[in-house]
């Protein structure tokens, strides 16, 4: 897969992965200054700090974002995150000192692992974060899982995946984290995990929240939170065609979109949306292929 969210300026990656069990956490660290906001569509999320992300919100930058398993005990890996961005006297600037601002979302992993990602897992993402990292079965992806709809006999590894695109001088990279209910797909319909193109009914009925798909896009297109949302949302529209189905009562999928550069143009908002619809997919389509090892 060509590219990574790395391929915009300034933003690192840095996994945490237990050494044991299929667990772990992500920490997507960024430039400053940005623009962040998120697309929810799942109906059974875990997250932290994301209303902060939504339009006519005061505070628009943020220093990291974190995804994780461990489920809603996961949330505890934006601590660790926090103290180091402290301690590299990073975060939102109040009258008593700094406040690092790290929205975090979750993905279930509880059944494969006993163990809970918390503050020190975070605060070790953190520190790992650079310009090149793996994919596949590690970090937040360590424990995710896809296919599930048809029954858990179906189930492949998930995992997390990285993309980019460019066009011209906009450059638009993604992260994703896929341990969905559904079938995976390539942008162009190829099935990654053997599922039909139209899902059908399911086979079984998992229990709510047991799964998520979680990723992050970012540009270097200058812009605010209002024309941002449309990466998104294109984002999200990637998942609903590499995902299938996408956005049910069992996902809690979320789409974090970051605008971190100065690039500015007429119509940089349309080509870096569109860009985001094809990255997304792109690191969806990394993640399970990466997740289940050599092809």
């Amino acid at each position: 897969m060509a590219g990574s969210i790395a391929d915009v300026a300034g933003v690192t990656v840095g996994h945490w992965t237990h050494p044991t069990e299929p667990t772990g956490c992500t920490v997507v660290v960024l430039p400053e200054p940005n623009v962040v906001t998120v697309e929810v569509r799942g109906a059974a999320p875990g997250s932290r700090e994301t209303a902060l992300l939504q339009p006519g919100m005061r505070v628009e930058q943020v220093q990291a974002i974190c995804l994780t398993g461990g489920s809603a005990f996961g949330l505890a890996t934006a601590d660790g995150v926090m103290r180091e961005l402290l301690a590299d006297e990073r975060g939102h600037v109040t009258p008593v000192g700094r406040v690092p601002i790290v929205p975090t979302a979750v993905i279930f992993d509880l059944g494969r692992a006993s163990h809970r990602p918390g503050p020190d897992d975070g605060a070790s993402a953190y520190r790992a974060a650079g310009p090149a990292f793996d994919t596949g079965s590690v970090g937040a992806g360590a424990g995710a899982t896809v296919a599930k709809w048809r029954g858990f006999e179906q189930m492949r590894p998930g995992g997390i995946g990285t993309a980019s695109v460019t066009v011209g001088d906009v450059v638009v990279g993604a992260i994703a984290v896929v341990n969905a209910v559904g079938d995976a797909f390539t942008l162009e319909g190829e099935s990654l995990t053997g599922g039909s193109a139209v899902p059908g009914p399911p086979q079984l009925f998992p229990d709510t929240g047991q799964n998520t798909t979680l990723a992050v896009v970012a540009t270097n297109v200058k812009m605010g939170r209002s024309d941002l949302t449309r990466l998104a949302v294109r984002g999200q529209d990637a998942y609903s065609v590499t995902l299938r189905p996408s956005h049910t009562r069992y996902d809690g999928d979320a789409c974090f979109a970051v605008s971190c550069g100065t690039h500015e143009s007429e119509y940089a908002v349309d080509i870096a949306s569109e860009a985001a619809f094809e990255a997304v997919g792109r690191a969806i389509e990394d993640a399970v292929r990466a997740g289940a090892g050599p092809q």
